[in-house]
């Protein structure tokens, strides 16, 4: 009975001792919790790679018929190759091609020890002549005092009148001297504003507002505003073109140059993006005409400008006169969409706007009219506005308020 008995310490030991099915149940809740954490971050936190494009306001060119065609090139009104003013070499170059840089934004530097030497120069001359003309102040009042207390003393007889006129006429002298160093502080500003100004010359600002298309030196090239001539010098930092004023230049044969009218409607198909056309008008045609090829230019603007479009692209435009016995076009209300950004989600068609970098379900109401690879969406103009970012093809994990990553070298992202 003795060796059968239990010691209690050995109960103890037992007594708290962890059952292995507990054990079991807490590692299956961990496994549980952990494909739960993975499964919310593939399905929910995840972003979702998206094709995205532009909605877009119709034209009055909406439902026209083209009358002619013709083919051209994108073209900047307004781009300029920033270069210096002075001959120096560059320590720094602030830009790159793609860069969108700002009205008076630095893009480059150019080394300024000798410049920067002589603008303390003429500051030290501005504080120098500014001390000079201290003393020579100090000196007046002196020689005004002095002449008051001879005049006093000439008059009671003390002193002769010679002594008093000399002591007046040293007080004119200081006067003129006076004078004299004030002037020299003028000069001495002038100096320190014109070496304000070539100093300034070091750095090269951006004229305008655009994008950097050209990077033409590097740092350690000298830059002149002038051609060297042998191809050491640069005469240029960088090409920057104002999108904005994009255009396109079209050639029209001149025996057809009679169809096209100013503020005429038209159509541009980029050759990059054949399915995508770019509302137009016609602005001007040029009163100018090409000898060698027969043709005459037409300037047409773009009513929209996209990212995309970048100057020397080609481009086909399809000028367009209203259908016979139709009233002038007129712009469609609504807002034109890839037909691709049209789904059908619980009955109902929808699309999906980024925003924050989120999907933002929108439903709509899509026109019946045939516009090719668009959709006109009317009856309810809050739901998309021009300008907002509609996701093509919306896979069917897309839901609204999901968080979304746009594919930008997506080929599908297209008008």
């Amino acid at each position: 009975m003795n060796q059968l008995r239990i010691d209690n310490r050995q109960r103890e030991d037992q007594g708290r001792a962890v059952p292995r099915w507990l054990w079991r149940a807490v590692a299956a809740v961990g496994a549980a919790a952990l494909v739960a954490g993975v499964a919310w971050w593939f399905v929910v936190a995840r972003p979702i790679s998206v094709q995205t494009a532009l909605a877009l306001q119709p034209s009055a060119a909406t439902g026209a018929s083209a009358v002619l065609q013709a083919t051209g090139y994108i073209t900047a009104r307004r781009q300029a190759t920033v270069s210096t003013q002075i001959t120096g070499t560059l320590t720094e170059v602030l830009i790159e091609e793609g860069n969108v840089v700002k009205k008076g934004q630095v893009i480059a530097r150019l080394e300024d020890s000798a410049l920067r030497a002589a603008l303390n120069v003429a500051q030290a001359n501005i504080d120098s002549a500014l001390a000079q003309v201290a003393q020579a102040q100090a000196q007046l009042a002196q020689a005004n005092a002095d002449a008051h207390r001879h005049d006093e003393l000439a008059a009671s007889g003390m002193i002769s009148r010679q002594a008093a006129e000399q002591a007046r006429t040293a007080a004119t002298t200081t006067a003129a001297l006076l004078d004299a160093r004030q002037r020299e502080v003028q000069a001495a500003r002038a100096q320190l504003a014109q070496a304000r100004v070539n100093f300034d010359y070091t750095i090269v600002r951006a004229p305008f507002s655009g994008v950097v298309t050209v990077k033409a030196a590097q740092v350690g090239e000298i830059v002149s505003p002038f051609s060297a001539g042998g191809g050491f010098t640069r005469t240029g930092v960088g090409t920057i073109v104002d999108m904005d004023s994009l255009e396109v230049d079209v050639d029209v044969n001149e025996a057809y140059i009679g169809q096209i009218k100013a503020d005429m409607p038209a159509e541009a198909v980029l050759s990059a993006y054949p399915d995508w056309k770019v509302p137009a008008h016609v602005i001007a045609i040029v009163p100018s005409a090409d000898r060698g090829k027969a043709t005459v230019k037409v300037r047409v603007a773009l009513e929209q400008k996209d990212a995309r479009m970048v100057p020397d692209m080609g481009l086909r435009v399809s000028f367009l006169a209203a259908k016979s016995g139709a009233a002038p076009a007129q712009a469609a209300s609504g807002v034109l969409v890839p037909a691709l950004a049209v789904v059908q989600r619980n009955g109902q068609s929808v699309v999906f706007v980024v925003a924050d970098s989120r999907a933002r379900q929108r439903a709509v109401a899509p026109s019946a009219q045939d516009m090719g690879s668009m959709k006109l969406l009317t009856e309810r103009p809050a739901a998309v506005q021009a300008g907002d970012r509609v996701v093509l093809s919306p896979p069917p994990a897309l839901g609204d308020g999901a968080r979304v990553s746009i594919d930008e070298q997506a080929p599908a992202e297209r008008r």
